[in-house]
């Protein structure tokens, strides 16, 4: 399993990954889930995947192969007009490689071979924008009503952003933000792990902001972790007392 967000600011964009792939607790590994592209002043993309691993290298795969790719049509990310576009042909391309390995495999492939993307990034004139890819292909934008998009295993991490997401905070809040998330999930599921891949985009820069692997010994991610606790239980003391006598 994975986790995976992606959220949109006023600023830009802030994405986080963690690397742990699973399957079984005795054959644990990690794998970089976070991949970007860019061309200096026109254009950045980045993507995350959460799914089978197998058709996740194989998307990214290809999606590297384009870039080198002669032809022009098929060099999704360095040609494709808009952010739309390159998600279009990025859920194509999911979409072909799931089925590919699907009939591959008969009747024992079905369903084995899915994978969920997220894809960030902006082009020159035009705003920064974060889609969300199915397994069949179709996708959605981040909007004002839903402006970030989680993967893999989001049901932990999940109420902390919506308590504490702003459109107009800082990428330090977000940042701060999606490390609470983290931490509250990685205490939650060990199919979730260390390291975490951390990568800022402001708005017009065309390349990373700001990029961070966050490690064990990490000391600013142990500080929030341990303080995080500590605020929790003091938030919880600090509630009203329930009582077993007479209610008033």
């Amino acid at each position: 399993m994975t986790y995976c967000v992606g959220m949109v600011l006023d600023r830009g964009l802030v994405l986080m990954s963690d690397t742990r792939t699973n399957s079984g607790v005795d054959n644990i590994s990690v794998f970089r889930k976070m991949f970007h592209w860019s061309v200096p002043g026109e254009r950045m993309i980045t993507v995350m995947t959460a799914g089978n691993l197998a058709t996740t290298q194989a998307v990214i795969g290809k999606l590297e192969e384009r870039t080198k790719e002669p032809d022009e049509r098929e060099n999704t990310l360095f040609k494709s007009p808009t952010m739309f576009q390159v998600a279009s042909d990025i859920g194509k391309l999911l979409r072909t490689t799931i089925e590919e390995r699907q009939s591959a495999n008969g009747d024992r492939g079905r369903g084995k071979f899915t994978a969920t993307i997220i894809v960030a990034g902006q082009i020159a004139g035009m705003e920064p924008r974060l889609f969300m890819i199915y397994p069949e292909g179709n996708f959605i934008e981040a909007s004002l009503d839903t402006p970030f998009f989680q993967i893999g295993e989001t049901k932990y991490g999940r109420p902390i952003i919506l308590r504490g997401y702003d459109r107009d905070m800082s990428f330090e809040d977000a940042v701060k933000l999606l490390m609470v998330s983290f931490d509250s999930t990685l205490k939650a599921n060990l199919s979730v792990g260390l390291p975490l891949d951390l990568m800022v985009i402001g708005r017009d820069d065309f390349a990373p902001t700001h990029q961070h692997r966050i490690t064990h010994d990490d000391p600013y991610f142990d500080s929030i972790s341990s303080s995080w606790g500590d605020a929790l239980k003091s938030a919880f003391h600090s509630l009203p007392d329930y009582s077993f006598g007479p209610k008033t």
